[in-house]
């Protein structure tokens, strides 16, 4: 058995290696182990979020862009008002009202938005 260390997008890992042709005296290999990491990388810390207002936040279901916010800061709406219509993946969506509130909107029209960011919130 040999062993190497192997680097794959930045990552190093250290295996062993059976060379093919040994002498038939050689002993039976051992379980294979799993690679090691020599040096993983980090995951970058999460951004809090600022606080939104009061009230129930309406979020993104999907990443996204605002295309347009159909609501104004202020605004009484019905549940199942369109707030705001999001495109992700070439479609259009249509972000509607949980419930029925005043609105306060967060987002701003061109923005890209993640999964769970808060478009508007509901007071």
């Amino acid at each position: 058995m040999r062993k190497f260390i192997i680097n794959v997008n930045g990552n190093s890992y250290e295996v062993e290696v059976e060379e093919v042709g040994a002498d038939s005296a050689a002993p039976a290999p051992a379980a294979p182990k799993a690679p090691t990491v020599s040096a993983a990388p980090k995951a970058a810390p999460k951004k809090q979020a600022a606080p939104v207002g009061k009230g129930e936040p309406v979020k993104a279901p999907m990443p996204g862009t605002v295309l347009d916010i159909k609501v104004a800061n202020g605004a009484s709406v019905k549940k199942g008002d369109v707030l705001v219509i999001l495109e992700a993946m070439k479609m259009e969506n249509e972000i509607m009202a949980p419930s029925d509130g005043v609105v306060t909107v967060v987002a701003s029209k061109g923005a890209s938005v993640n999964t769970g960011d808060v478009l508007v919130t509901l007071a």
